[in-house]
């Protein structure tokens, strides 16, 4: 079987692959604005059709969340969830809900073996958590919905970083059944773990890009949810990459980059690839591979889902979000297959840099041992036109259980390897996340007949696609109370969501 065959076949169930100096501009993230209140300057848009956004400007950094203490081994600063007005178009403000008022919120970056303490303010007019999704935080600092943080109140996050965390992480709100509203009104960010000592080389442009989807009405309002998104789930009209809409990377030729890809979307599924060129990755939801895979001409990204790539640009290209059928929860119904998407631009120009290799290895990595016990999670709606007319409690399960912060679901051992296995009958993908630690996805069975997974990676999301089932080995270390649910998140918000105790 060769690298081509060898990466096909995770097939639509996780990574899709074969062989074959950034400046701020107007967008999200974009400075507060205090101009004509939102609607203003916008009654031109028919109503009913999709708002349009200043394309092509350069691609923004993200804003980067300053460390406040001065002591060595200690990050310390303070998140504040408000409501913020943002120009989106010259003369018109759209109200987000944003982190430290910015739209990808602040870009946080420790270290491992850094003592992290946060504080987190809620100015929202609603209760609210953070949740550090994928990073191995105690439960107690998890931010999960059993600990609602109440309008106006502070709550502080304190957590160590352990040894050989290093990898691409974000934060969002994990409220009881109101986290899909919270995080499609603008409440996401990224934490970059970094290692005491980077594997890689030195002299890779590190560019994090976080994929977002909006939509808007015709007076540039965030429009709130149909019946049919808590059903499927919400995709929003626009795409953009660090609050812009089709910017531009200004690239100098030959620099190689280190592209972190997040999927900050409530539900929708980015199937991305470079026009005629290839990608070579690095890294996945829990950090870099054992070795680099050359020759990816794909890469499929679930809700709440990260990869890393390297990137060395010789010649303009464009990067894409392709059509991929998640399926529906309908019955008969065919799933939402979007037209292909032009994200991001990479201009080539400037003087050339030299072009920095790979190592053949990155970092060890070496499988679980063999699981001590098994469990198995079957995913399911309890209704089949649940959530039609709004959130509906109970319209998603798993086991056949709605979600009840008050019951626990199921229990692990502390230390013990296990074998859990994910089955989706229904007629959609569902994208799968566990709390507190990373897994190791081993097979996935698709009618009947099981196929090992093509390479070892640590994940804490993995695509569970419709009529499959995933099976992955996974150790929990810390004693506790975690989550565990289907990362679309109006599906999470109505129910299916479970409770697993670790003692």
């Amino acid at each position: 079987m060769d690298r081509r065959t060898l990466l096909l076949a995770a097939g639509a169930g996780g990574l899709l692959a074969a062989c074959g100096g950034s400046s701020d501009s107007s967008g999200i993230g974009g400075r507060m604005n205090p101009g004509p209140a939102a609607g203003t300057g916008a009654a031109t848009i028919p109503q009913g059709t999709t708002p349009a956004l200043p394309e092509g400007q350069p691609l923004r950094s993200l804003p980067r969340l300053a460390n406040t203490s001065s002591a060595p081994g200690v990050f310390e600063a303070s998140l504040t969830a408000a409501p913020v007005d943002l120009e989106l178009v010259s003369g018109v403000r759209t109200s987000f809900w944003a982190y430290n008022g910015s739209v990808p919120g602040p870009l946080i970056e420790a270290t491992e073996g850094d003592h992290v303490r946060l504080t987190f303010v809620n100015r929202l007019e609603q209760e609210s958590t953070v949740h550090w999704h994928g990073m191995p935080v105690p439960p107690a600092q998890d931010g999960n919905p059993m600990e609602p943080v109440p309008p106006g109140a502070t709550r502080v996050y304190e957590f160590t970083l352990p040894d050989d965390c290093a990898a691409s992480y974000w934060y969002h709100p994990h409220a009881h059944r109101i986290t899909h509203e919270q995080v499609y009104r603008g409440l996401a960010g990224v934490f970059i773990v970094k290692p005491r000592v980077d594997p890689l080389p030195a002299g890779l442009i590190d560019l994090p890009l976080v994929i977002t989807d909006l939509r808007l009405d015709a007076a540039y309002r965030i429009a709130p949810n149909t019946g049919m998104d808590y059903l499927l789930g919400r995709e929003g009209d626009l795409l953009v990459v660090n609050g812009g809409r089709r910017p531009v990377l200004a690239a100098a030729p030959g620099a190689t980059h280190r592209v972190r890809l997040f999927n900050a979307t409530n539900a929708r599924y980015l199937r991305l690839a470079f026009d005629d060129m290839a990608m070579t990755l690095i890294g996945s939801d829990g950090g870099l591979l054992a070795a680099p895979i050359a020759g990816v001409t794909e890469l499929l990204l679930a809700p709440g889902e990260r990869a890393e790539v390297a990137m060395t640009f010789q010649t303009n290209t464009v990067l894409r979000a392709l059509p991929y059928d998640r399926g529906s929860m309908m019955m008969g119904g065919s799933g939402m297959l979007r037209a292909s998407d032009a994200i991001l631009t990479v201009h080539v120009q400037g003087t050339p840099a030299t072009t920095i290799d790979l190592s053949s290895t990155l970092r060890p990595l070496a499988p679980l041992l063999a699981e001590d016990s098994t469990q198995r999670f079957v995913l399911g709606p309890s209704m089949m036109m649940g959530g039609m007319t709004g959130l509906t409690m109970g319209a998603f399960t798993i086991n056949g259980r709605s979600f009840d912060m008050n019951r626990i679901d199921a229990t692990a051992r502390v230390g013990a390897v296990e074998l859990w296995e994910v089955v989706n009958p229904t007629g959609m993908d569902h994208p799968f996340h566990l709390h507190g630690t990373q897994f190791q996805v081993v097979e996935r069975v698709r009618a009947g007949v099981a196929r090992a997974e093509p390479f070892l990676a640590w994940k804490d999301t993995v695509n569970v696609a419709r009529g499959e089932s995933v099976r992955f080995r996974v150790r929990q270390d810390v004693p506790g109370l975690r989550m565990y649910h289907c990362h679309i998140l109006e599906h999470e918000d109505q129910g299916m969501m479970g409770v697993l105790k670790v003692s």
